[in-house]
């Protein structure tokens, strides 16, 4: 018999730079989430048009490759998908861009600190428990 996948059990991270991408992986392995990592927003999508009852936090960087960068993707996420919890980061200030950032997103300034991902991550988790 196939295995049940329990909903909202998901930690999409969405991160072009390898090496940052690995640390966040090795992260939110800590937590009770399972781990799924794509290198742009268009693939992240992908993901989320197949398995978004499997996603409770997207963790995505501003600066992306290919057309869409993060926030136009958390933008996304929070229109199609609004019970992923969603955590924003960049290497730069948002500034101007700041007001374009959904209320209900939370953004992290790089280098962020691993307490405060896990802290948003394991919210996730909780939040995908009374589901």
């Amino acid at each position: 018999m196939g295995q049940k996948i329990e909903p909202y059990r998901v930690a999409l991270i969405v991160e072009d730079d390898f090496e940052v991408r690995g640390l966040a992986a090795a992260l939110l392995e800590e937590t009770d989430l399972k781990v799924v990592e794509a290198s742009s927003a268009e693939e992240a999508l992908d993901y989320l048009r197949q398995h978004s009852d499997e996603v409770a936090f997207l963790f995505a960087d501003v600066r992306l490759p290919c057309l869409m960068d993060g926030l136009d993707l958390v933008r996304t996420v929070r229109l199609k998908w609004p019970w992923v919890r969603t955590l924003l980061t960049s290497g730069r200030p948002l500034d101007q861009r700041e007001g374009e950032v959904p209320r209900d997103v939370r953004f992290m300034q790089k280098p962020w600190k691993a307490l405060d991902v896990l802290m948003e991550a394991e919210k996730a988790a909780d939040a995908s428990r009374r589901h």
